[in-house]
């Protein structure tokens, strides 16, 4: 049977580590969401999927470039408390953001202007 990129996974695998990653990021219905198409889902729930997509491969470290760009308050919410719980299980997350609120809540936050770093600041 074949292998899955990027995991030694075959198919089924494959298929149930997917399952587990839309139920990490609280996707309801997971099995059912797999036969959907992406024009089916809600912005947040698609951003929640990219998220789950980046987390399969077991990185050791996501960059997240604007998680919650277009999406509604709930979303954002929602998508920034799975990045405070990634991180508070011992994953480092990177956040690129223009959202001052967003930044507010980084543990450092460092600001680029024209490529040159202009404040690096520790938040408690």
């Amino acid at each position: 049977e074949a292998i899955m990129l990027h995991t030694p996974r075959n198919r089924a695998q494959a298929k149930e580590r997917a399952i587990e990653m839309l139920k990490l990021v609280n996707i309801n219905e997971p099995e059912k969401r797999m036969k959907q198409y992406p024009f089916e889902f809600s912005g947040g729930m698609r951003q929640r999927i990219v998220i789950a997509m980046a987390l399969a491969c077991e990185p050791d470290i996501l960059i997240a470039d604007e998680p919650t760009g277009n999406l509604d308050s709930n979303s954002t919410r929602e998508i920034m408390q799975i990045l405070r719980d990634l991180y508070n299980e011992g994953r480092t997350v990177i956040l690129i953001t223009h959202d001052n609120e967003i930044a507010q809540q980084a543990n450092r936050v460092i600001t680029i202007s024209d490529g040159k770093i202009i404040s690096d600041v520790m938040n408690n």
